[in-house]
């Protein structure tokens, strides 16, 4: 009888380990908000959208108002598509920008957007036409390396 009442404990103790898991597993997955309210969606075409990934929050003000569809590249005109799943409860202006920005300095990339001033508002399947690319550090290292190599080869040296 004993045993029994160990085992029941012992059980329940596992259940919630194995939830507390599965919980961690969904939140550095970024699937942890189930939201299954009502979007619609936009869409930005980017240069370059760095580390970006689908399921991605997009964020304004730091709230987060939506989530990333997909992502793919379009042929016509060689950028990367990215689709945006918006809460129907946010609406942005037709002049609001989208930028890829990284949360810290090598965190995870999301979709700022920077509402507009326009009266008229975003409807489901418009695009964003504002929009920023991902900053590459790779690209601005090499960058500010070559900037340096041209000043010192442009000064002429004195004895």
């Amino acid at each position: 009888m004993e045993k029994k009442h160990y085992d029941v404990w012992v059980g329940l103790f596992l259940l919630i380990g194995l939830s507390a898991l599965v919980f961690l597993a969904l939140k550095a997955a970024n699937l942890a908000s189930f939201n299954t309210g009502s979007t619609y969606r936009l869409t930005a075409n980017f240069d370059n959208i760095g580390g970006l990934k689908s399921h991605a929050p997009i964020k304004s003000a730091g709230v987060t108002v939506g989530r990333i569809e997909s992502i793919e590249f379009d042929n016509s005109d060689y950028q990367a598509k990215v689709t945006m799943n918006i809460d129907t409860k946010t609406v942005f202006p037709t002049d609001s920008s989208a930028k890829i920005l990284t949360a810290g300095l090598l965190g995870e990339q999301y979709i700022g957007l920077d509402a507009g001033g326009a009266s008229e508002m975003f409807k489901p399947n418009d695009k964003i036409t504002e929009t920023q690319s991902a900053i590459v550090l790779e690209k601005l290292i090499s960058q500010f390396m070559f900037n340096k190599a041209a000043d010192t080869t442009a000064k002429p040296i004195t004895p």
